[in-house]
Order: C-alpha cells, then sequence, then structure tokens
C-alpha cells in the first residue's frame, strides 16, 4: 500500500552547514535567500576550477546534446577515449593504462583488486589516519575516524595498518617520527605481515580526512625501497590531494618518488562524478579478466567535464596558482597562530591546509571547532573540519581563488576566532 507523507533525505546524513544553494559561480555559493557565501570547501576538493566555470559548462552542455550515457564496456565514446590519452600525458614514469569510474572509493577497491590479482598475496598495508572510501574494502583500509567503522565491524581480512610519520601528534620532530614510522613497518613485515604475503602499501602522500597531514620524501621514498625490495606495489591514493590542489599536479610530486598506481576523483571533472585509477600496462594487464567494470564509470558527459577541466587547469596556470595562493595563505594563518595560541598547529600544502584547534589544557577542541565553523558561517564563509576529533579547520578553497578573496576568508576567521574565545 502507497501512503501520500513526502519523502525527505536520510536522517543519517550529518549537514556541516545550513545552506540551501541554488547557484554557484566561481568561489562563491548563492542561497535561497540570494545571499553569497565564499566557499572555501570547494565541495571537499571536487570544484577545482569554481562552480560552474563556462568552459567546464559549455563542454557538458554540448555533450548532453550528442551523447549522455554510452556503457564503456558495451560502446566506446569520443570522451572517454580523448580523457585517457590526456590525463595519460599527466602520468608519472611508465603509467599509461587507466581505468575509470564514478568515485574515489571505487578506484581504491580497484586498485585493491589489482594489486591482489597481480601479486597473488593477500595482504595490503595502509596507513594510520588514512581515509580511502566507505564501501566494505576502502573502508577496511580507512583509518581516519573510528565513526566510519563503527556497526560494521568485522572489516575484510588482509589489512594491516602502519604507523604514519604525523610528528605534531607524536609530539616529535619529522626526523624522529620518520625513524620510528620506517622501523615499525620493517617490524611489522617481520611480525604481522610476511613479506611474500604482501600484496601493495596504500598510501595519501597528503593526508585528507585524517588532518591534512603531509608524509615526508624520506618516508616515501622508504616505502618506495622496501616495495622494491619485495616485489609489492605502491599505490598513492591521490583522489583529494592531486589534480593540483598542493601545488604540484600529483602531490607525491613533491617527494620524488614514483608510485606503481595512481588513485584520482574529486578535482578531476569539476563537480561530474567521475574517478580513475591508473597504473603501467604490464601491471594492469596482471589482473583478471572481467575484473573492471561498472555501469556509470567513464561517463560521457563526466569526461567532457574532465577534458574541459584540464583546459583550465592548463589554460589558467591553477597549479602555480595553488601554490603562489597557497603559500599566502600559510604565511596569513602562521602570523594569526602567533596571536591565537590555540591554533596548535599549520600544516599542508599548496590550497590544502589545515589548522589544529587545542584548547587551554592542550588537548582537541572539536566544540571549539564546530562553533568557529559556525561563527564564519554567519559571516558568509564555508568551511569544514575533519580528523579523529573534528578539531581541524580544512582550507580548501577553489584553486581559481585569488589573494583579495584569501585575505577575506583570513579576516573573518579572525573575527571568528575572537567571537568563540
Amino acid at each position: 500500500m502507497t501512503h501520500n507523507r513526502p519523502g525527505h533525505l536520510s536522517p543519517l546524513l550529518q549537514q556541516a552547514t545550513h545552506v540551501r544553494a541554488v547557484r554557484g559561480k566561481g568561489c562563491y555559493l548563492i542561497d535561497d535567500a540570494d545571499r553569497r557565501y565564499l566557499d572555501f570547501t570547494s565541495g571537499i576538493g571536487v570544484t577545482g576550477t569554481g562552480h560552474c566555470h563556462p568552459h567546464v559548462v559549455q563542454a557538458a552542455q554540448e555533450q548532453v546534446g550528442k551523447l549522455i550515457h554510452g556503457q564503456y564496456t558495451t560502446i566506446m565514446h569520443e570522451p572517454l577515449l580523448k580523457l585517457s590519452e590526456r590525463l595519460g600525458e599527466r602520468m608519472p614514469g611508465d603509467i599509461d593504462a587507466i581505468f575509470f569510474a564514478s568515485a574515489g572509493t571505487e578506484v581504491a577497491e580497484g586498485a585493491l583488486r589489482l594489486a591482489r590479482q597481480a601479486t597473488g598475496r593477500p595482504n595490503v598495508i595502509v596507513f594510520h589516519g588514512g581515509f580511502h572510501g566507505r564501501t566494505m574494502g576502502s573502508l577496511s583500509m580507512t583509518t581516519s575516524s573510528v565513526g566510519l567503522r563503527a556497526g560494521l565491524q568485522p572489516m575484510m581480512g588482509g589489512v594491516v595498518v602502519a604507523p604514519f610519520p604525523h610528528a605534531f601528534r607524536y609530539g616529535w620532530d619529522e626526523d624522529t617520527a620518520t625513524d620510528f614510522c620506517l622501523r615499525e613497518l620493517d617490524y611489522i613485515l617481520a611480525t604481522y605481515s610476511a613479506p611474500a604475503e604482501t600484496a601493495a602499501m596504500m598510501i595519501e602522500p597528503v593526508q585528507g580526512e585524517g588532518g591534512y597531514v603531509p608524509a615526508n620524501a624520506r618516508f616515501l621514498q622508504g616505502l618506495r625501497e622496501r616495495c622494491d625490495h619485495h616485489g609489492m606495489i605502491l599505490a598513492m591514493d591521490e583522489v583529494q590531494a592531486g589534480y593540483g590542489r598542493t601545488g604540484k599536479f600529483w602531490s607525491h610530486a613533491h617527494y620524488d618518488v614514483q608510485p606503481d598506481i595512481i588513485m584520482t576523483a574529486k578535482g578531476l571533472a569539476s563537480g561530474f562524478p567521475l574517478s580513475a585509477f591508473a597504473a603501467p600496462h604490464h601491471l594492469m594487464e596482471k589482473g583478471w579478466p572481467g575484473s573492471q567494470g561498472g555501469t556509470y564509470g567513464g561517463n560521457a558527459v563526466a569526461c567532457a567535464a574532465a577534458l574541459a577541466t584540464l583546459d583550465v587547469i592548463e589554460q589558467e596556470n591553477l597549479v602555480d596558482n595553488a601554490k603562489v595562493m597557497g603559500d599566502h595563505l600559510r604565511e596569513r594563518l602562521q602570523g594569526l597562530q602567533a596571536r591565537y595560541p590555540a591554533m596548535a598547529d599549520v600544516r599542508g600544502k599548496g590550497l590544502m591546509l589545515g589548522v589544529e584547534m587545542f584548547n587551554d589544557k592542550c588537548q582537541p577542541d572539536g566544540d571549539r571547532t564546530r562553533r568557529l565553523l559556525t561563527a564564519c558561517e554567519s559571516r558568509g564563509l564555508l568551511m569544514l573540519r575533519c580528523g579523529a576529533h573534528k578539531n581541524i579547520v580544512r582550507w580548501l578553497p577553489p584553486l581559481i581563488v585569488n589573494r583579495e578573496q584569501i585575505d577575506q576568508a583570513v579576516d573573518i576567521f579572525t573575527e571568528a576566532l575572537d567571537e568563540t574565545a
């Protein structure tokens, strides 16, 4: 029997703001009361080219009129083939084979599947604080917050968690944290997951949900050495930190290290659902036939938008802008840190910066962080928080952001700091 009650969104969706957006333009969202908000969330790092960039809009509109859905294990279509070529040009080393899906979690699952099939080994090592997705395999590799896994235990087997060199959390300098983490990794290989049973290591070069924590060159190069020595695959999750976000096209490029697999999503198509992972052809062909697919992966409109996104990134020099504007933002935040002791740490790279908030007992202050973001929203600035204790303010503006907009956002944040003191 049907009923006449209207449906509504699931109550399990936790809303970060109270905004009901009706349109977006550039770095701004406009709500149903025609109020404009400076959007420093970028849809969690998705709208790198800003909201409704004219070139992206035009490409999507033109594609909608030609072909919306061409299921890519049934037929081929031009945007998919062109995007494969263009994205391949952006890949490091000999990475040239690309699999497309719809969301970051799918490519994490795909990378895990390929690693296990290609090596014949069951285990994967991930790093504490990492986020790789919400579906069962990727969630089993996610340790950024216990709430994501709560009520679903036990997780998938074969996942081993190693420490990440989060120097601030340990209270150490970077070298001490790196030495400790590499020692512990070797101890894991000696006591927990034999190299002959370890297919891969998967890591975010800059952790996202875990708190905007960059790795470092010596640590990532140490992973590369161990993977080479033991015949393991090194997979880089660039879903949030990649695509120019950190001031280099791929965040791992800061560390002079070559991965075997790269995973990307978020900034790939300026808001259309699209993700991908890539590997060298000789590695990708070791997967089992039929192990890759999906109904909506490589959607024609999303691929057209992704091609336009690459155009904008290149023509407007957005990777360079992310570095220059990121340096300015960091300088402004570090200036504030000297005045506000509650800003316990400022970290990250490019336009992916985190501010960790502590209380006067030197403990994570999630409540202050929540109030801070509410105060920012009331002044027309939207931001998000992350971390296990939800006490890290993420600075994640579109890559098109300019100096004036950054200064406006920092000024608003300063007012919010005073209001919530």
